[in-house]
């Protein structure tokens, strides 16, 4: 009698930790693409070693940490607003109008926000993994980082129009229009065949 109550809880315990899994798995810090690039870096620096000394390496590591110093307020800054997006957009209504079932419509809204939205990389790819959290799917997402690309209206006027002028300008954002449209329905389609049930684990 004394056993029961000991014994009692644990399959609530295990209950309880299956569920934990399904809320978001955690990304590993090193993966391959760290491995990868860290191997860059030893052969990069040892092939400097070897023209130019160990002078030659300080000052490339002395750069890049003045670099790093001034790229992290906006990767912060970045991030940040990524995480406060996810969490203030409703995600009904992220779904509706930028989901999987969203059609034509959910391309063109990603196309638009785009082409509109200011700002480098920084802001734009937070941005979109936001979405991607919210309810967007891959379609919607590609089509807006494409037209971010191409016809983001921030360097067309603070660049390209002084640059190159009107007319290639405008010719060039004309020609690029389609092409986000495009790209997305080509990621949605490729999506849908190669998850069928949904998200990757």
């Amino acid at each position: 009698m004394k056993e029961l109550p000991l014994n009692d809880p644990a399959p609530a315990d295990e209950d309880a930790d299956d569920g934990e899994p399904g809320t978001r798995r955690k990304r590993k810090p090193i993966g391959w693409s760290m491995i990868f690039i860290g191997v860059l870096v030893a052969v990069s620096a040892t092939l400097v070693y070897r023209r130019d000394g160990i002078d030659g390496v300080l000052e490339i590591l002395t750069h890049d940490l003045w670099l790093f110093g001034g790229i992290l307020p906006r990767v912060l800054a970045g991030c940040l607003l990524g995480a406060f997006i996810a969490e203030i957009l409703p995600h009904e209504k992220v779904s509706r109008s930028l989901g999987p079932a969203s059609g034509l419509k959910g391309l063109l809204i990603g196309t638009a926000f785009g082409a509109i939205l200011p700002g480098g990389p920084f802001t734009a790819y937070p941005v979109a993994s936001a979405l991607l959290t919210v309810g967007a799917d891959f379609g919607a997402t590609i089509a807006m980082v494409v037209s971010w690309t191409l016809i983001g209206y921030g360097r067309a006027v603070a660049w390209e129009l002084p640059i190159m002028g009107v007319d290639f300008t405008m010719w060039r954002i004309v020609i690029s229009l389609p092409l986000p449209v495009l790209a997305g329905a080509l990621g949605r389609f490729v999506y849908v065949r190669m998850y069928p049930k949904g998200a990757p684990p």
